[in-house]
């Protein structure tokens, strides 16, 4: 089996496997994938917990920062749009890779940055190779596992997206607190994991069957997506490709309401911290408690809702995402209206991540479902886009809002449950 998998894919021969040998390969392209993201984080989330030495030690004020994340944050989602097609164009094993090679060498370059304008260029462009991740990863996975086990796969993808936070903060804790070192090291060491993560993936992973010079077994090429330019054969230019994936209504609602979506996910993961982590809290023991739970309950929600949508909803993805969606609504509105202390806050927090997030992996798998694997690479860039665009536009509304209610950090709670349940009624016209 090892010749069938030599890099140079150009020339192998297509051998026929068994059920039990395809098995085991796609599981290794989604472990490959998963183990590749699991740092991906660490070169975007860095700067979140480098903000405060910044500002001591450069005098930057909370706008000048403010404004500097949002342009990370924009061009991600502009690279989404982009890179996805490159996916599909160049193959995602090879943009997959790229991209973690070209964050870790710009986080290293912003950590030397000193003025605005630097670290705004800096983390601009990390931001745009950022986007070459996941959209890539998404790709290699449509290829390698079928319909109605996309939820499933995804599923343990985006649980992979959702450690990652756990691990930033685990690094970025290690880095500052115990190792003693300034902020510009959350932008040397972390990303390290990344760069070894990205070569990993490179050298396991094929970007299809037909790469690792293998036929797959009927099981798996008998459950097509029948859609239009399911076939390498097909070859579609990338003007094609995003003719027909915007040309998709589906794809627009799914957009949509993925985006309501990540505003609340977002919405949680940045003003959560200001809530429960204000001046009452720094001294608690359970400072970490709160932190973490949040994205731990993201993480296992993910992986829990992927498995329903392929075992409990016949691969059916809108259902899994209203019912998240729905209780992801009720959980935040728990918190806002009976302001928990430590301990509850700790299991709501968790409910909250669990529902918020968890149908991130609903929302892949349904990418592949309606445009097919040929074109999966465009489709999860083009959603991702406006999971982005969404999260971006909401962010000053929200600051807006609590401005205008005293500096009120509580309002997240209700901003997330409206959010949620928009998310859930655009979903409702999805049905794939």
């Amino acid at each position: 089996m090892s010749s069938t998998l030599d890099p140079s894919t150009g020339n192998v021969s297509a051998e026929p496997v068994s059920d039990a040998s395809f098995r085991r390969l796609a599981w290794r392209m989604l472990l490959a994938a998963m183990f590749c993201y699991l740092f991906f984080y660490t070169g975007r989330q860095a700067f979140g917990f480098a903000i405060t030495g910044i500002q001591k030690d450069l005098g930057w004020t909370k706008a000048t920062v403010g404004t500097i994340s949002g342009i990370a944050l924009w061009s991600y989602a502009i690279g989404q749009m982009v890179n996805g097609n490159l996916a599909d164009k160049f193959g995602g094993r090879r943009l997959m890779a790229l991209g973690a090679v070209l964050s870790t060498a710009l986080c290293i370059i912003a950590s030397f940055m000193t003025s605005p304008a630097g670290m705004a260029v800096a983390l601009g462009a990390n931001g745009f190779v950022q986007a070459m991740g996941w959209s890539a990863g998404g790709r290699v996975i449509s290829n390698w596992w079928s319909h109605h086990e996309r939820g499933k796969s995804f599923g343990f993808y985006t649980l992979a997206a959702g450690s990652s936070s756990v691990l930033v903060y685990v690094t970025s804790t290690l880095t500052i607190t115990t190792f003693g070192l300034d902020w510009e090291w959350l932008f040397r060491l972390p990303v390290l994991l990344m760069l070894v993560g990205g070569i990993t993936f490179f050298v396991l992973a094929r970007d299809t069957p037909k790469s690792a010079g293998i036929t797959p077994p009927r099981s798996f090429t008998h459950d097509a997506d029948d859609v239009a330019y399911d076939s390498e054969a097909a070859a579609p230019s990338s003007a094609d490709r995003y003719k027909a994936v915007l040309g998709i209504p589906r794809i627009w609602l799914t957009g949509i309401a993925i985006g309501f979506q990540n505003a609340a996910r977002y919405g949680l993961l940045i003003w959560v911290p200001v809530y429960f982590l204000g001046d009452a809290w720094k001294k608690t023991d359970n400072a970490v408690w709160i932190t973490v739970a949040l994205p731990v309950g993201m993480a296992v929600g993910a992986l829990v809702n992927g498995q329903l949508s392929d075992r409990l909803f016949g691969s059916r993805r809108d259902r899994p995402i209203m019912l998240f969606m729905v209780l992801g609504a009720l959980s935040s509105l728990g918190i806002w209206a009976l302001h928990p202390g430590v301990g509850l806050g700790i299991v709501l927090l968790f409910l909250a991540g669990f529902f918020v997030y968890g149908p991130q992996s609903s929302f892949w798998a349904l990418c592949p479902d309606l445009a097919g694997k040929v074109m999966a690479g465009t489709a999860v860039g083009v959603v991702n886009f406006f999971a982005y665009l969404f999260a971006g536009a909401a962010e000053p509304i929200i600051g807006r809002i609590m401005d205008h209610n005293g500096g009120d950090a509580g309002l997240i709670f209700l901003i997330v449950a409206i959010s949620c349940t928009a998310s859930a009624a655009v979903a409702s016209t999805i049905r794939r």
